[in-house]
Protein backbone atom coordinates (compact mmCIF):
# COMPACT_ATOMS: atom_id res chain seq x y z
CA UNK A 1 0.00 0.00 0.00
CA UNK A 2 1.40 3.48 -1.05
CA UNK A 3 1.45 6.29 1.60
CA UNK A 4 -1.24 7.56 -0.57
CA UNK A 5 -3.29 5.33 0.09
CA UNK A 6 -2.51 4.53 3.59
CA UNK A 7 -3.65 8.18 4.46
CA UNK A 8 -6.43 8.01 2.54
CA UNK A 9 -7.62 4.73 4.57
CA UNK A 10 -6.44 7.06 7.82
CA UNK A 11 -8.60 9.73 6.76
CA UNK A 12 -11.60 7.94 5.61
CA UNK A 13 -11.63 6.01 8.99
CA UNK A 14 -11.24 9.51 10.64
CA UNK A 15 -14.27 10.74 9.26
CA UNK A 16 -16.18 7.71 10.74
CA UNK A 17 -13.97 7.14 13.94
CA UNK A 18 -12.81 10.88 14.50
CA UNK A 19 -10.84 9.98 18.28
CA UNK A 20 -8.25 6.76 17.50
CA UNK A 21 -8.25 7.66 13.75
CA UNK A 22 -7.79 11.46 13.92
CA UNK A 23 -5.15 10.77 16.78
CA UNK A 24 -3.38 8.61 14.15
CA UNK A 25 -3.23 10.98 11.66
CA UNK A 26 -1.91 13.76 14.69
CA UNK A 27 0.79 11.44 15.43
CA UNK A 28 1.59 11.08 11.79
CA UNK A 29 1.60 14.66 11.03
CA UNK A 30 2.28 17.13 13.89
CA UNK A 31 6.43 16.91 14.15
CA UNK A 32 6.21 18.65 10.50
CA UNK A 33 3.07 21.19 11.34
CA UNK A 34 5.13 22.21 14.38
CA UNK A 35 8.50 22.58 12.80
CA UNK A 36 7.07 24.58 10.11
CA UNK A 37 5.25 26.87 12.84
CA UNK A 38 8.50 27.05 15.05
CA UNK A 39 10.35 27.89 11.77
CA UNK A 40 7.96 31.02 11.07
CA UNK A 41 7.32 32.16 14.89
CA UNK A 42 10.55 31.24 15.98
CA UNK A 43 8.85 30.46 19.81
CA UNK A 44 8.83 27.49 21.52
CA UNK A 45 5.33 28.00 22.99
CA UNK A 46 3.27 29.92 20.47
CA UNK A 47 4.75 27.62 18.08
CA UNK A 48 3.00 24.73 20.45
CA UNK A 49 -0.27 26.96 20.71
CA UNK A 50 -0.52 27.58 16.97
CA UNK A 51 0.01 23.71 16.44
CA UNK A 52 -2.65 22.66 18.53
CA UNK A 53 -4.97 25.40 17.10
CA UNK A 54 -3.93 23.56 14.01
CA UNK A 55 -5.02 20.46 14.77
CA UNK A 56 -8.20 21.86 16.37
CA UNK A 57 -9.30 23.08 13.60
CA UNK A 58 -8.78 20.22 11.30
CA UNK A 59 -10.47 17.90 13.84
CA UNK A 60 -13.62 20.36 13.64
CA UNK A 61 -13.30 20.91 10.22
CA UNK A 62 -12.69 17.49 8.71
CA UNK A 63 -16.27 16.99 7.40
CA UNK A 64 -14.88 19.22 5.38
CA UNK A 65 -11.74 17.55 3.85
CA UNK A 66 -11.98 16.77 -0.19
CA UNK A 67 -9.37 13.86 -0.86
CA UNK A 68 -9.66 14.61 -4.57
CA UNK A 69 -9.69 18.12 -3.91
CA UNK A 70 -5.80 18.15 -1.68
CA UNK A 71 -3.64 15.36 0.28
CA UNK A 72 -4.27 15.37 3.57
CA UNK A 73 -0.84 16.90 4.53
CA UNK A 74 -1.41 19.64 1.86
CA UNK A 75 -5.09 20.00 3.45
CA UNK A 76 -3.26 20.07 7.00
CA UNK A 77 -0.49 22.42 6.28
CA UNK A 78 -2.90 24.96 4.76
CA UNK A 79 -4.67 25.22 7.87
CA UNK A 80 -1.17 25.44 9.57
CA UNK A 81 -0.74 28.61 7.45
CA UNK A 82 -3.75 30.34 7.96
CA UNK A 83 -3.58 29.95 11.27
CA UNK A 84 -0.17 31.65 11.54
CA UNK A 85 -1.64 34.35 9.14
CA UNK A 86 -4.12 34.68 12.04
CA UNK A 87 -1.68 34.91 14.59
CA UNK A 88 0.12 37.70 12.79
CA UNK A 89 -3.12 39.88 12.03
CA UNK A 90 -3.88 39.64 16.05
CA UNK A 91 -0.48 40.18 17.05
CA UNK A 92 -0.48 43.45 14.79
CA UNK A 93 -3.40 44.61 16.27
CA UNK A 94 -2.13 44.36 19.72
CA UNK A 95 0.81 46.20 20.79
CA UNK A 96 1.69 44.46 23.72
CA UNK A 97 5.42 43.02 23.83
CA UNK A 98 5.50 39.35 25.10
CA UNK A 99 7.02 39.03 28.62
CA UNK A 100 11.09 37.33 28.08
CA UNK A 101 10.65 33.97 29.77
CA UNK A 102 12.47 33.56 33.04
CA UNK A 103 15.99 31.57 32.13
CA UNK A 104 15.51 28.46 34.17
CA UNK A 105 19.16 26.86 34.39
CA UNK A 106 18.62 23.36 34.82
CA UNK A 107 21.68 20.94 34.72
CA UNK A 108 20.80 19.36 31.20
CA UNK A 109 20.98 22.87 29.80
CA UNK A 110 24.09 23.18 27.39
CA UNK A 111 26.84 25.57 28.83
CA UNK A 112 26.37 29.32 28.15
CA UNK A 113 29.26 29.84 25.49
CA UNK A 114 27.36 27.08 23.35
CA UNK A 115 24.07 28.63 24.36
CA UNK A 116 25.42 31.75 23.29
CA UNK A 117 26.98 30.69 20.08
CA UNK A 118 23.80 28.90 19.10
CA UNK A 119 21.73 32.60 19.97
CA UNK A 120 24.11 33.83 17.68
CA UNK A 121 23.24 31.66 14.89
CA UNK A 122 19.68 32.04 15.34
CA UNK A 123 20.13 35.89 15.19
CA UNK A 124 22.04 35.57 11.86
CA UNK A 125 19.44 33.21 9.78
CA UNK A 126 16.71 35.13 10.84
CA UNK A 127 18.33 38.31 10.05
CA UNK A 128 19.20 36.41 6.74
CA UNK A 129 15.64 35.11 6.00
CA UNK A 130 14.30 38.79 6.79
CA UNK A 131 16.20 39.56 3.73
CA UNK A 132 13.73 37.21 1.50
CA UNK A 133 10.83 37.98 -0.33
CA UNK A 134 7.49 37.43 1.57
CA UNK A 135 7.10 34.39 -0.91
CA UNK A 136 10.53 33.38 -0.89
CA UNK A 137 10.06 33.16 3.16
CA UNK A 138 6.96 31.08 3.51
CA UNK A 139 8.15 28.46 0.65
CA UNK A 140 11.65 27.94 2.94
CA UNK A 141 9.70 27.44 6.17
CA UNK A 142 7.11 24.84 4.34
CA UNK A 143 10.77 22.88 2.63
CA UNK A 144 13.29 23.42 5.64
CA UNK A 145 10.63 23.76 8.50
CA UNK A 146 7.87 21.17 8.09
CA UNK A 147 10.08 18.99 5.52
CA UNK A 148 7.11 19.61 2.79
CA UNK A 149 8.16 18.35 -0.61
CA UNK A 150 7.74 20.76 -3.70
CA UNK A 151 4.82 19.29 -5.00
CA UNK A 152 2.90 19.57 -1.45
CA UNK A 153 4.35 23.26 -1.51
CA UNK A 154 2.87 23.77 -4.94
CA UNK A 155 -0.53 22.50 -4.04
CA UNK A 156 -0.61 24.43 -0.65
CA UNK A 157 0.28 27.67 -2.58
CA UNK A 158 -1.18 26.97 -6.19
CA UNK A 159 2.20 27.27 -7.78
CA UNK A 160 3.73 25.03 -10.60
CA UNK A 161 6.65 22.41 -9.06
CA UNK A 162 9.28 23.88 -11.03
CA UNK A 163 8.58 27.75 -9.70
CA UNK A 164 8.72 26.21 -6.30
CA UNK A 165 12.00 24.57 -6.95
CA UNK A 166 13.53 27.73 -8.61
CA UNK A 167 12.34 29.99 -5.86
CA UNK A 168 13.82 27.38 -3.51
CA UNK A 169 17.28 27.58 -5.50
CA UNK A 170 17.28 31.41 -5.30
CA UNK A 171 16.63 31.89 -2.11
CA UNK A 172 18.92 29.03 -0.58
CA UNK A 173 21.63 31.02 -2.79
CA UNK A 174 20.41 34.71 -1.16
CA UNK A 175 21.13 32.66 2.24
CA UNK A 176 24.51 31.32 1.06
CA UNK A 177 25.92 35.09 0.21
CA UNK A 178 23.97 36.45 3.42
CA UNK A 179 26.03 33.95 5.59
CA UNK A 180 29.04 34.58 3.07
CA UNK A 181 28.59 38.64 3.99
CA UNK A 182 28.09 37.99 7.71
CA UNK A 183 31.03 35.61 7.96
CA UNK A 184 33.54 37.97 6.33
CA UNK A 185 32.04 41.33 8.58
CA UNK A 186 30.01 43.02 5.92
Amino acid sequence: MSDSQGIGSITSSAFQLKGAAFAALYEQHMPGVYKYILYRVGDVPTAEDLTSATFEKALTGFHRYKAEKASFPTWLMSIARNTLIDYYRMRSKRKDMPLEAAADVASGDPPPDEEAARAEEIQRLRFCLSGLTHREQEIVSFKFGAGATNRNIAGLLSLSESSIGVTLYRAVQKLKECFRKWQNGK
